[in-house]
């Protein structure tokens, strides 16, 4: 019955979104409701359930959109979103820019959560699409495939090293192999995905992107426009600040910030490594860098940062719709009951991770909340089998990814800053989060030839 109510509930939104052309946030709310309902919850904590799915969606993600529109929109009306597009473009040349983004995709991913780099690359792809005169999809495919890569397979992320403590797998062994299997993933879902997606689905690639939070990209005049150096410092603020935290807690603390005892040291650093801290830390820097560094008043740039929040706010509800309805899927019990359909079953355990994690991404939408859960079903078997316990952490990290639809934040968020149709993001969003999550397990499988 919980997985027939999933099935409901998914055709009623993308009927009331396609068919109906309601407003995606209120189709996810009443989707949320309707699947509710079908999954017998009681009704008086049926509005309990959808608040708890919107505030813990939006809780730190809130901070982390608002405080980045903000600095990609003052790097962008400085000028300095045009000179890193004109920079790079110089450099690599018009050929070679899907493998520039894809590689500063990849360096900036290992640093940040999915959301926080896509908010962060975003303005800088735009820009330099525009520059270069290319489709916008063209070098966004390349980006979120190499963010999809970091956030499913490499340390630090969260779910990476939330399975390995379950498994008990070495962090280390994890980012090696992990490196291993994310770069060819990252290579066929980016650069090669994109040459097949502009063959079938055309109509996506004509899109211009949602550029309202990043405002107009300016071309500055002769002399006026910030250096590449400033423009990238400011743009990768965020990056280099919860760096600094991973590098100082994997090296004096083995990876894991201790929770009591901690030095005044350790709490500076932890306070400047989470998102949320990193991010306004990172707005203060763009409002000197950007601002007024460069002669603008205080008005100005104040006018820039409401701007930029002024155009994401439905972008962070229909995020939070995207957070009620995961939420009314996880307490409904849809994964418990996926669960109990792989307690006796004979697949080989990589394969069977994999499985797992599959078909409770599609389910409940979040890649982490996926991933804990098949660790904890395939733990026993892991250890009857033999298998190593790292590439068991990359098999079902692949599975988190696959198939991610309209209960996945990703998913809103691909949509609304590419500007594409429900259909359009489905044939090429969901496309290339499977994409990842077959060629995963097929590396996962091939190193464990090696290393059995």
């Amino acid at each position: 019955m919980e997985l027939l109510a999933l099935v409901i509930g998914v055709i009623f939104l993308l009927v009331l979104i396609i068919q109906f052309k309601i407003n995606t946030f209120v189709s996810l709310i009443l989707t949320s409701v309707l699947t509710a309902i079908l999954l017998g919850m009681n009704l008086s904590t049926i509005a309990s359930t959808i608040e708890t799915g919107i505030g813990s969606q939006l809780g730190e993600l809130s901070l982390v959109f608002g405080f980045g529109a903000m600095l990609g929109r003052l790097v962008a009306d400085a000028g300095g979103a045009h000179t890193i597009a004109t920079t790079l473009i110089q450099k690599f040349g018009k050929k070679r820019l899907q493998l520039a983004i894809m590689l500063a995709s990849f360096i900036i991913g290992i640093a940040l959560f999915f959301e926080v780099g896509m908010v962060l690359l975003i303005p800088i792809v735009f820009a330099i699409a525009v520059e270069a005169g290319v489709p916008i999809l063209y070098l966004g495919i390349s980006m979120a495939a190499a963010l999809s890569v970091t956030h499913g397979f490499l340390p630090p992320h969260p779910a990476p090293v939330a399975i390995a403590q379950v498994l008990g797998a070495n962090d280390g062994k994890v980012l090696l192999f992990g490196l291993i299997v994310a770069i060819p993933s990252a290579y066929v879902a980016g650069p090669l995905f994109t040459k097949l997606a502009q063959k079938f689905a055309p109509s996506a690639f004509a899109q211009k992107g949602n550029l309202s939070s990043f405002g107009e990209m300016k071309t500055p005049a002769p002399g006026e426009a910030p250096g590449f150096g400033i423009s990238v410092l400011t743009s990768l603020m965020p990056v280099i600040l919860m760096a600094i935290t991973t590098v100082y807690t994997m090296v004096l603390h083995g990876g894991h910030m201790p929770s009591k005892n901690l030095s005044i040291v350790d709490q500076i650093v932890a306070l400047i490594g989470s998102p949320s801290m990193a991010m306004l830390l990172s707005l203060m820097f763009a409002m000197w860098a950007m601002g007024w560094n460069r002669h603008r008043s205080t008005k100005q740039i104040m006018d820039t940062v409401e701007n930029a929040v002024k155009s994401i706010a439905m972008l962070l509800l229909v995020i939070g719709g995207g957070g009620a309805f995961k939420n009314v899927l996880i307490e409904g019990g849809v994964g418990d009951e996926v669960a109990k359909l792989f307690i006796h079953s004979n697949f080989s355990p990589l394969i069977l991770g994999w499985l797992v994690a599959v078909i409770l991404r599609v389910a409940l939408g979040s890649a982490t909340v996926a991933s804990l859960t098949a660790a904890g079903i395939v733990a026993p078997l892991m250890v009857q089998a033999n298998v190593d316990p790292a590439l068991m952490v990359l098999a079902i990290g692949a599975g988190s990814l696959a198939a991610s639809h309209v209960n996945d934040a990703g998913f809103w968020m691909f949509r609304e800053y590419f500007d594409l149709t429900v259909k359009q993001t489905l044939s090429i969003w969901t496309v290339l989060e499977t994409i990842i999550s077959i060629v995963g397990i097929l590396v996962v499988l091939i190193l464990n030839l090696f290393f059995h």
